[in-house]
């Protein structure tokens, strides 16, 4: 089943709109003494200049004359609406405005001539940068009658020298490293010099590689 079609808001704003403004405009070329058929013929007149206008503007948005005459036919529109809104006496129209619906005519014919048969410049287009190929140089490849000589054969690298395992250091233990530093200070004291390794080796009776690493942390001599 098919749907009902839906009231457009914008499309019935519109046509009240336009009869509003064909209204106006008949009204106007009324009172300027076009009566009868002629008077209906403005609306229709104004309001095509207007559309063509309007599509030249779409199609080319910087053509000066279709920017021209879209606001004459837009001056026209308004200028009706504005007219008959009570500023003009409609029963004692000016000479310069019958004037000016009287020369309407010709100049809407004129202007929708243009609009329609005036070629539309093309946008430039742009040239794309040719690309240079790269110059490809001639290589001359010469066959050789000799064979190449054989690359010398290497000498093999003599076996690395074996790596002796490192010697764990000696833990000396805090108490031990506390009294043999209490000895040094002692000395230094009574003579005015570092205690040597062997007299700390003496006072201790402790072997030498523990006494070594004794006098290493004090910093003996």
């Amino acid at each position: 089943m098919a749907s009902r079609p839906r009231p457009d808001a914008v499309l019935i704003q519109a046509v009240i709109a336009g009869a509003l403004s064909f209204a106006h405009l008949h009204d106007l070329a009324e009172a300027a003494g076009q009566s009868g058929w002629k008077a209906w013929a403005y609306p229709v007149s104004v309001d095509l200049l207007l559309v063509a206008a309007w599509r030249r503007l779409r199609n080319a948005r910087r053509d000066r004359s279709a920017w021209t005459w879209f606001v004459i036919a837009l001056g026209a529109s308004l200028g009706a609406n504005i007219a008959t809104a009570g500023l003009l006496d409609l029963h004692q129209v000016p000479s310069w405005l019958r004037i000016l619906v009287a020369g309407w005519p010709a100049l809407a014919f004129l202007g929708g001539t243009l609009l329609v048969h005036s070629p539309t410049t093309p946008a430039p287009a742009v040239a794309e940068p040719e690309v240079a190929e790269p110059a490809v140089p001639d290589v001359e490849v010469e066959r050789a009658d000799e064979p190449a000589a054989s690359a010398p054969e290497l000498a093999p690298a003599p076996d690395p020298a074996p790596v002796k395992p490192a010697v764990p250091a000696l833990v000396v233990p805090a108490a031990l490293l506390d009294h043999a530093r209490k000895l040094a200070e002692a000395h230094r004291a009574s003579t005015g010099s570092p205690m040597p390794a062997d007299t700390l080796s003496a006072r201790l009776g402790l072997p030498e590689d523990m006494t070594r690493a004794i006098a290493d942390q004090l910093q003996l001599a």
